[in-house]
């Protein structure tokens, strides 16, 4: 099938990237930092002792100890605790950079871990998200890792605890971010799927990219893989499961800088794997998907439900769609995520081969949420 050609677009860097060309240092994301004061304060709570440090294990299995900026035991003791983790983000020019994630626990009469969100932290509204709607806006990484770092401390088989998570001034913080777009009121998301923050906004990380593609090429591979983050990485070396490490590269935002590079590097093929948000972008032609610089094409989405065999109905309820994954989600109650899924990827391997101008041979992958499972494909995989 033939598609109309988008304009082919790698808009400039934000501000805030240019500025900070030497940015390289990593930090923590919200949940790792939520994480990290939901286990100092139930660890005061256990012991009476107020904590002022506390190790967490991150998802990919490290552990890391946070310095815990206050613990306060409730009068009487044993009544609750609250501790508070202040978050560094690094050198990534994020506006949570400093926030007080705070936590406070008790205890529960049923067993298990009862997690809400205070003040500061956003509710959801609109569906596409992952996350109930009505629930605090706290992704699925963060909860299971507080939930672990809880389960350090006592047998949630056996006692019950709560943990409210907030963070004071959250919801002025979440005025700079899109979450009012994504239906998330009153406060910042609680985030992180590794529970690291690297510096991907900035400029440095755009040369990290290019670099990794030169070194790739100069050690004779001609193939590389373009990851959007660490779970698409996970499941692009389940795909290809023959390359080398080197091979793989996540290129966050710069998708055009990485098949730049790989054309001046003589590369013969390009693989990318990423989420249907990330390729509902690509597919409309922009090349560098910084949230500031683009935004989902819903219309597309639609066009795409259309061509899949959609019928009006879902073509505007994918029109009006929250966010490209709750187009996906309707594209799954619908049953058509296998041939809409197809088509998107189509269409990203259109706009990849265009903008390489065919030098190299272009393969995409669209895999679910979890990076578990591939779902769609255009080029030499098949779903």
């Amino acid at each position: 099938m033939t598609y109309p050609e988008p304009e082919l677009r790698e808009p400039d860097l934000p501000r805030t990237a240019k500025v900070r060309p030497t940015a390289l240092r990593t930090g923590w994301t919200t949940g790792a930092c939520a994480t990290a004061a939901a286990k100092a304060a139930v660890t005061a709570l256990v012991t009476g002792v107020p904590q002022r440090q506390v190790e967490i294990g991150l998802p990919a299995g490290r552990r890391v100890a946070f310095p815990v900026a206050r613990c306060d035991l409730a009068d009487p003791p044993g009544a609750g605790a609250e501790a508070v983790v202040v978050k560094d983000a690094g050198d990534d020019p994020d506006v949570t950079h400093g926030a007080h994630l705070t936590a406070t626990v008790g205890w529960r009469d049923a067993p298990g871990l009862d997690l809400a969100g205070g003040p500061g932290v956003g509710t959801v509204t609109k569906p596409g998200l992952g996350l109930a709607v009505g629930g605090p806006a706290i992704n699925e990484t963060p909860r299971r890792m507080i939930g672990q770092a809880v389960a350090e401390v006592v047998d949630l088989a056996e006692v019950g605890v709560r943990v409210v998570i907030s963070v004071p001034g959250g919801e002025v913080m979440a005025r700079k971010t899109t979450n009012r777009r994504l239906g998330i009121l009153g406060g910042i998301s609680i985030l992180g799927t590794t529970g690291i923050v690297r510096p991907f906004s900035t400029a440095s990380w755009r040369a990290s990219v290019v670099q990794a593609v030169h070194v790739m090429a100069a050690q004779g591979e001609r193939t590389v893989v373009l990851c959007t983050g660490g779970r698409t990485e996970r499941a692009a070396r389940a795909l290809l499961p023959d390359l080398p490490e080197v091979c793989f590269v996540e290129v966050g935002d710069f998708t055009g800088a990485a098949v730049t590079a790989a054309v001046g590097d003589g590369l013969t093929r390009v693989a990318f794997v990423g989420m249907a948000g990330k390729l509902a972008k690509l597919a409309a032609g922009v090349l560098m998907t910084h949230y500031t610089r683009s935004k989902v094409d819903l219309s597309l989405l639609g066009a795409v439900t259309a061509d899949a065999g959609g019928d009006p109905a879902l073509v505007a309820e994918v029109v009006a769609a929250n966010t490209g994954r709750h187009a996906y989600e309707l594209w799954a109650d619908a049953g058509l995520l296998r041939p809409a899924g197809d088509l998107l990827c189509a269409r990203v391997r259109q706009v990849l081969l265009r903008f390489a101008g065919h030098a190299v041979d272009v393969d995409v992958a669209m895999v679910d949420f979890a990076g578990e499972h591939l779902v769609a494909s255009a080029g030499r995989w098949s779903a």
